[in-house]
């Protein structure tokens, strides 16, 4: 099963003709590689790949300016995490006049990790990320089955419930033993294994580094720094808070989030559908689902997503601001969701456009003024992208 990726498609060869250097990052095994090559196949022009996990690509780019110099048209380098230097060639050959060669460049690492590297390429470069299939690209009737098995397309597209669950969890394995060491992670595989899985048993909740530091016997820092790893590979999410003057004390730290809902399911051991349902962790697995889902529907970019909590009780699951433009998202596994008081109040203290309450019903209507339920199932129907 083939998924088109239009959408991402589109976007990255939009920023390959307004920038010399572009970045497709994203976790391992998301699509990043199959999204590339058809880049280069649709190139109006001469295309060449680099992988840079195969011995004698990386032996090539031993020297980046001798080999990519002489390069037209468009260059793909596959893994670039795994030869940082070439960020310093890049800038070079992006500065020539005429530009003969674009750069596509994939890395598996968020540019909080390639930023020093890649610092010297500022103006040059253009980054976009690429995230696992979403709601949009496989059609509301495949809603259950991303849901269980998450966006990465082997699993999503594996041909049971068995295999799906079994390439997930090599996918952890794999994940903690190799890749993240090549990411110049220097804490053993065991322990992020184990700090992963209390995050997974924690999804959804606001981050409290001094329970998971006593849990490890280690500062709140040091947990703080794993948490941070693991956003910065792509497979957790950290949701900031959103805080503005008012007259509430306002949480300040982050929600976080394992952000596959395939790989929250691997690491809770919830291997079918109805394990799923039956699961404590549900309610909060419909959260992270839904949350990913109205962001790709949106287009929203990650630094306009943020959650709001008062210490007084009122909270919003999701605020998304661009500009002016203020809309709140509550998630609710429920078929009859009703009006909150929480919800009026983030309605008015947030001065929000509207605020729409997700669930898992069949109904989209009014609730109130200004809140309205949408079920999950119609959300491609019922909510438009931002403008």
């Amino acid at each position: 099963m083939t998924i088109a990726r239009t959408g991402h498609r589109a976007a990255i060869e939009g920023r390959l003709r307004r920038f010399p250097v572009v970045a497709l990052l994203g976790a391992r095994q998301v699509g990043k590689t199959t999204l590339a090559r058809e880049v280069a196949r649709r190139y109006p022009g001469p295309s060449t790949v680099f992988d840079l996990e195969r011995a004698a690509d990386l032996a090539l780019l031993a020297d980046p300016e001798l080999t990519l110099g002489p390069q037209k048209g468009l260059v793909v380098l596959d893994e670039v995490q795994r030869r940082p230097e070439i960020f310093q060639s890049l800038r070079v050959l992006a500065d020539r006049r005429p530009l003969a060669a674009r750069f596509l460049v994939l890395g598996s690492a968020s540019p909080v990790l390639l930023h020093p590297a890649s610092e010297s390429l500022a103006g040059r470069i253009a980054f976009h990320e690429l995230p696992g299939l979403s709601l949009t690209e496989v059609g509301s009737s495949s809603l259950d089955r991303l849901w269980l098995r998450g966006g990465f397309p082997r699993s999503f597209t594996a041909r049971g419930e068995a295999s799906s669950y079994e390439w997930r969890h090599e996918f952890v394995r794999t994940f903690l033993e190799r890749d993240l060491p090549q990411l110049g992670s220097l804490v053993p595989a065991p322990t992020l294994g184990r700090f992963w899985a209390m995050l997974a048993h924690a999804h959804g909740n606001v981050w409290n580094g001094s329970e998971f530091g006593r849990a490890f016997g280690v500062a709140h820092t040091t947990v703080g720094r794993y948490l941070d790893l693991l956003s910065a590979a792509f497979v957790v999410r950290q949701l900031p808070p959103w805080s503005e003057n008012l007259a509430k004390r306002q949480v300040k730290s982050p929600k976080a989030y394992v952000a596959d809902a395939g790989l929250l399911h691997a690491l809770l051991d919830i291997r079918t559908g109805v394990q799923l349902t039956r699961h404590p962790k549900v309610g909060a697995s419909f959260e992270g689902f839904g949350i990913q889902a109205v962001v790709d529907r949106l287009g929203a970019r990650s630094e306009e997503c943020f959650f709001w909590g008062t210490y007084s009780g009122a909270e919003l699951d999701l605020l998304i601001v661009r500009g002016p433009l203020r809309l709140g998202f509550e998630f609710k596994r429920t078929t009859a969701p009703a009006v909150t008081p929480s919800m009026h109040i983030a309605l008015e203290s947030l001065r929000l456009k509207r605020l729409d309450v997700i669930h898992a019903g069949e109904r989209t209507g009014s609730l109130a003024k200004g809140i309205r339920a949408v079920s999950l199932d119609r959300l491609l129907e019922d909510l438009d992208p931002l403008p």
